[in-house]
């Protein structure tokens, strides 16, 4: 009887702390991240990359409309989607909504993707489902490749690396036939930054970490996730080789829908 009485007093003591977590995926942060581009670069224009990553749809508290209302606020050049959109096929149709809220944004050099580890839980049929969303919602998906679009009489390359964590990067052929020009890298996990000291990048941008999505003391529980946590590179503006990356929060939540110590992320990138 004591016993549970004590496990009863806890769980109520747990109450606000739950609530409160839950109120955190509400609670979306919009950072903007100025990077400015090395001399002689490709094109005089400045880009706005607008970035998002982790959506898993399974938990997320945020609606099509609220990233519409949030990205209306700015012109949008480009759109970068850094993987984990889903990983049950019933929720395939839902991410069709989130991509035609950002189709209103009429991005001038396109939308592109690239799959995370949560994406390839999917199989066969489902995953091809998945990637035909994307596709016919305007979304350009890339799996060790890239493309080139013209810029202000300049080239963006834009390199899609795909998800490390499930050994499934093949860095070399992602750059196969890549010309010169400003290298954009997106890839869902970042510890593939760890591999690239001899592949030139401009700017990378990925996710993965959730920022811990629990982040409290420490994210101890990422040390399994790679050597970047045990860098301390688990979220935001980082470098490496002299190299900038970013590592977005994310938007959505594994587990349970949950954040403590970090908040869901609206990035735009100023490339200037």
């Amino acid at each position: 009887m004591f016993f549970a009485t004590v496990l009863l007093l806890l769980m109520i003591g747990l109450i606000p702390i739950v609530y409160k977590a839950n109120r955190n995926t509400k609670d979306v942060k919009v950072n903007t991240i100025s990077v400015k581009r090395a001399n002689g670069s490709a094109f005089k224009k400045k880009l706005n990359i607008l970035h998002l990553s982790d959506l898993h749809l399974e938990n997320i508290s945020i609606s099509p409309k609220q990233i519409l209302d949030m990205a209306r606020k700015t012109q949008v050049d480009l759109i970068a989607l850094t993987g984990d959109f889903l990983d049950r096929k019933r929720n395939i149709p839902k991410l069709a909504n989130y991509l035609k809220a950002l189709q209103e944004l009429k991005p001038a050099y396109g939308m592109y993707a690239v799959f995370g580890n949560h994406d390839y839980v999917l199989k066969g049929r489902h995953f091809d489902k998945l990637k035909s969303v994307l596709e016919e919602n305007g979304c350009v998906t890339l799996r060790n490749e890239h493309v080139s679009v013209q810029v202000d009489g300049g080239t963006l390359n834009i390199i899609g690396i795909d998800d490390y964590s499930t050994n499934r990067s093949n860095i070399r052929d992602a750059y196969k036939g890549v010309n010169d020009g400003y290298h954009l890298v997106l890839t869902h996990d970042p510890n593939v930054v760890l591999e690239m000291k001899e592949f030139h990048f401009d700017y990378l941008l990925s996710g993965h970490f959730h920022g811990g999505q629990i982040h409290w003391p420490k994210p101890y529980h990422l040390i399994k996730m790679g050597k970047l946590v045990r860098m301390n590179m688990i979220k935001g503006l980082n470098y490496l080789h002299d190299k900038p990356f970013y590592i977005s929060e994310g938007l959505g939540q594994t587990g349970a829908n949950i954040r403590i110590g970090s908040r869901p992320e609206v990035t735009f990138h100023h490339i200037s």
